[in-house]
């Protein structure tokens, strides 16, 4: 099929096939088979219908898209420099999956302007969108006047077969077509084909018959190699239609114009191959050397620069209408996208003396989500179904469902992965909101590459994770972490902190409520069982993620390190051993991600090398421990072995956490 002439379209869907071919090919990695594809669909979303502009990619109002199909990234790369975005220029095409390019192997959103979510992990792109969605309805209700409208954008995902199999995009989209999110429209690029060969070997679902069991309004392209104005219509039609999310499945040919490679496994992650690259040219008609372009088509994709000048301006204009008749939420919406937090916004978190009751952490948790709530109204989430025993409801506020989406308490039923994956896009939506997801501690293992990832795209989620340990009771060992804690620990860029009362817990949430607004996410694991407020606690040393709570004449002969409920344990076994003559140094360590952030001078000062005799007491496995207790210490842990079914007082009994062990283990490491 040799082609003679090319109309100005094809130019610049074959523009974007040959900038993926060649980048692929010169990297001799990368996966040119879905951007081959997907070209028709692609462009005709960003020539067409989407709202950008491309010299301020970080413009509020403009259309979020995402590459649920990361594999397929060079997709993305080519549209961001055709469309004249600075964040990708020739020589980053040329530098694809390259040490420190801007064009890395997957989409990256801290590292390329014009990606909005980072998407590897199949599914997780699809699920960012529900939640990218979800914060546009949410700030459209709660900002919108009738007479202007400053929130109204659409969020469009290509997603492929991967996506659609991988459990998490079913969690999304569940609850996706339960809140009726009309403006998330996914374009589903069906090609029939996966890294094993084709997708009949082991995925032959309806997926249109799924998706409209979901609640979706559901359209097929059936030629997306070459039907533009089918794809045109269908998004027209998906547009128009504004109480469901809508999924238009394209029919497209993997691999397109790769006469021996097309529709063939071979071709999803792999170069083509000096032959096939020459006779993929001929066979599009493509004359223009590697990397070379025809200008008319660079010329036309470029449009976009002056279009999206024009729709920022128009938007400029529109809040300038606004602000001046809505000053005081417009000054709440700009306070908002600038990321900063309202003048002593933190005064509201309680403090609490030795003679207040104690109470569980989740309850202390409560106490300050809500005080918080009450001076952060951008804070908005809710729990995988597990409301009441988390304890994360906003009081007097309703819950955000289809047709109130201008409320906060998200109920995200039983999908833990979903919820996780959700927070993100809300995070990475970019406008402020700070989301919150909640489940028990053990559940992070269904949602770990949600967690993952908001540390490495730089999510301003909270976790909140409730039921920490063997305290957790009666439930047993499935629902008692005993490596999670660890596991968690090892995750760059996460904050860990479990808090021992409630002037620690009300130290985790400012901690938590500043990263939030520096991109980052933090987890809070919190207690089943009360634990007395500790004299000495404050939320001040609760930030330094370590402190000295109960110290000693001189230099002491052992130092006690605990966390959470098993600190109370430490202070415990320093009175009796006081008694009997030892030194002895308790230090409280809610995280330590935050004590490794403190300069060294601070660190020596609470855990002296001096001081080599040190026993940390935590109610999980000891994995990591090595480098607070060194050589010398010892640690009163669970390792080997899960928990137990049985009250939670007796299986923390039965596992050695009471004053009465730690003081018998102390006296085994001082000799």
């Amino acid at each position: 099929m040799v082609v003679a002439t090319q109309s100005l379209e094809e130019l610049c869907i074959n523009s974007i096939r040959f900038l993926a071919i060649d980048a692929v090919e010169k990297a001799k990695s990368g996966h040119p088979g879905l951007p081959m594809g997907a070209a028709p669909m692609a462009f005709v979303l960003w020539d067409r219908f989407m709202r950008y502009n491309p010299k301020n990619p970080q413009w509020f109002n403009r259309d979020r898209f995402v590459l649920s199909a990361g594999h397929g990234s060079m997709l993305q790369y080519a549209l961001l420099y055709l469309a004249g975005f600075d964040s990708v220029s020739i020589e980053d095409i040329k530098n694809f999956r390259q040490w420190e390019s801007n064009t890395p192997g997957h989409p990256e959103n801290f590292m390329t302007a014009g990606v909005e979510v980072t998407t590897g992990p199949l599914g997780q792109g699809i699920a960012n969108g529900v939640g990218l969605a979800m914060a546009e309805a949410h700030l459209a209700a709660k900002f919108n006047k009738p007479d202007a409208k400053i929130v109204d954008h659409y969020t469009y995902v290509i997603l492929g077969d991967g996506c659609n199999m991988e459990g998490v995009s079913g969690e999304a989209c569940s609850f996706a077509g339960h809140q009726g999110l009309g403006k998330l429209i996914a374009l589903y690029d069906d090609n029939h084909i996966s890294i094993d060969g084709s997708t009949d070997i082991a995925f032959t679902e309806d997926v249109s018959k799924r998706f409209e069991a979901y609640g979706w309004h559901v359209l097929h392209v059936k030629d997306g190699n070459t039907d533009l104005d089918g794809i045109a219509k269908a998004i027209e039609e998906a547009k128009s239609v504004t109480d469901k999310p809508t999924m238009i499945k394209v029919t497209t040919t993997i691999g397109y114009g790769a006469p021996n490679k097309q529709n063939t496994a071979g071709i999803h992650g792999s170069a083509l191959g000096t032959d096939e690259v020459k006779l993929t040219r001929e066979n599009l008609g493509w004359e223009h050397e590697p990397f070379v372009l025809p200008q008319d088509a660079v010329d036309h994709m470029r449009k976009a620069v002056e279009r999206g000048a024009g729709y920022e301006d128009e938007w400029n204009k529109t809040f300038a209408s606004y602000k001046s008749k809505y000053a005081q939420e417009a000054a709440e919406f700009e306070r908002y996208l600038n990321g900063t937090l309202p003048d002593g916004w933190d005064k509201v978190l309680p403090t609490h003396t030795p003679e207040d009751k104690g109470l569980a952490t989740r309850k202390y948790s409560e106490a300050c989500l809500n005080k918080l709530a009450s001076v952060l109204p951008e804070l908005i989430g809710g729990s995988a179904d597990l409301t009441h025993s988390n304890f994360t409801e906003i009081k007097g506020e309703g819950e955000f469902q289809k047709g109130a989406f201008q409320n906060r308490n998200v109920h995200f039923g039983v999908r833990e992965h979903g919820m996780g994956a959700i927070c993100n896009g809300l995070s990475l939506h970019n406008s402020g909101l700070i989301p919150y997801g909640a489940t028990f501690l053990i559940f992070t293992d269904y949602m770990r590459a949600a967690i993952r990832l908001s540390a490495l795209s730089r999510a301003g989620v909270i976790w909140v994770m409730t039921h920490d340990s063997i305290g957790q009771g009666e439930d047993g060992p499935t629902h008692q972490p005993i490596e999670t804690l660890a596991s968690l620990r090892a995750i760059p860029n996460l904050t860990v902190i479990r808090p021992a009362d409630g002037n620690e817990v009300s130290g985790a949430y400012k901690i938590a409520i500043e990263r939030a607004k520096q991109n980052a996410p933090t987890l809070l694991s919190f207690t089943r069982q009360g634990v007395p407020n500790l004299a000495g606690s404050s939320l001040e040393n609760a930030t330094k993620g370590a402190y000295t709570l109960v110290d000693c004449d001189g230099t002491p002969d052992l130092i006690l390190i605990g966390t959470g409920s098993e600190v109370q344990l430490c202070v415990g076994a320093a009175e009796k051993l006081a008694g009997e003559g030892k030194k002895v140094r308790v230090v409280s360590m809610p995280s330590w991600e935050l004590f490794e952030a403190q300069d060294q001078a601070y660190k020596e000062s609470v855990l002296s090398k001096a001081v080599t005799k040190r026993l940390a007491v935590e109610a999980a496995s000891s994995f990591g421990w090595h480098r607070y207790i060194g050589d010398s210490g010892a640690m009163v842990g669970i390792d080997g072995r899960f928990g137990a079914s049985a009250p939670g007082a007796t299986c923390l009994e039965k596992f050695g956490f009471s004053v009465d062990n730690v003081v018998t283990k102390a006296k085994e490491l001082l000799g």
